[in-house]
């Protein structure tokens, strides 16, 4: 079956914007290293929450829904 690079960039658009809907807040954890003193070393995390403002995936997920139609439309 040939798929169009149209439906299938639409099917990951789509799921990223649905994704953005379920789990619009998501933290991410750096480590950095403050100090080394021989084998002794000084470590800091920080923690940082990333928000994903609705209207974001509402964007991406009509994008993917567009660009799949457009790719069942060239099929034909």
């Amino acid at each position: 079956m040939n798929r169009s690079p149209l439906i299938v960039v639409g099917a990951i658009l789509v799921v990223l914007g649905l994704m953005g809907f379920a789990i619009p807040i998501f933290t991410t954890q750096e480590t950095t290293e403050l100090a080394k003193v021989g084998e002794l070393k000084l470590q800091a995390t920080e923690t940082t929450s990333h928000i994903i403002p609705p209207l974001l995936s509402g964007g991406v997920l009509v994008l993917g829904v567009v660009l799949i139609g457009a790719g069942l439309y060239r099929k034909k």
